[in-house]
């Protein structure tokens, strides 16, 4: 069985370079895109067992996709860049990104990195679903169903979902929400959180009593 990557590089000659280099191997079945709008795009219409970005992306930076991915999901993300400074690897780990490789590389550590995070992820990634009453979420096909039928939610509701259901019984303060699903660099007011989570109530029928308000603390979401 192929297991299925993405590349997202801007670079037509480093695309066609490292898909070429992957194309010989009958383990990797290889998807690019050329920005990160239409990497993301991608990230939400398949599931992928691995994602490789660069940094600095027309539309969407890989930084911000890896901000992103990681609010829903726990696939491998492995960085490829020429921003090889110290600060930036270490905000690239504190991202959550699973490993690093500075431009120019060896196509072949590029492939046994990829290769090492895959075979790590499925040795771990076994199942990693979260159950919370009626409701059941899945981070690696990022699926939510509810008393066993699937439902389809939009990604920012998805991603409140997932940290709710990660601090069951916790209230998680309005702020908070803000920064891991809307990111710290969001100007805005919290009422946009109160907007999405009464999507998400709805979206989740009978079980949206699940997630309660607290008054002038925030919301949490019960069994």
């Amino acid at each position: 069985m192929a297991y299925k990557v993405l590349l997202v590089e801007d670079d037509p000659q480093i695309r066609e370079v490292i898909t070429d280099f992957f194309s010989q191997k009958n383990d990797i079945d290889l998807m690019t895109a050329e920005d990160g709008n239409k990497g993301l795009d991608l990230i939400y219409e398949n599931s992928f067992d691995l994602l490789m970005l660069d940094i600095m992306l027309p539309g969407i930076d890989g930084f911000s996709i890896c901000r992103e991915v990681r609010a829903k999901s726990i696939v491998p993300i492995l960085f490829l860049t020429a921003r090889g400074r110290e600060e930036d690897i270490r905000y690239g780990y504190d991202l959550g990104c699973d490993d690093y490789i500075v431009k120019p590389f060896s196509l072949t550590a590029l492939y046994g990195k990829a290769c090492a995070l895959i075979k790590r992820s499925k040795g771990t990634m076994l199942d990693r679903s979260m159950v919370c009453g009626q409701i059941k979420l899945d981070p690696v096909t990022l699926t939510v169903s509810v008393n066993g039928e699937q439902i389809e939610l939009p990604p920012k509701e998805y991603a409140l979902l997932k940290y709710l259901m990660e601090h069951e019984n916790w209230v998680v303060d309005r702020d908070t929400l803000l920064n891991r699903v809307w990111g710290a660099d969001y100007f805005g007011s919290d009422r946009v959180v109160d907007n999405h989570i009464k999507k998400l109530r709805k979206a989740l029928g009978s079980s949206g009593s699940q997630i309660k308000t607290v008054i002038t603390k925030g919301y949490k979401i019960t069994g």
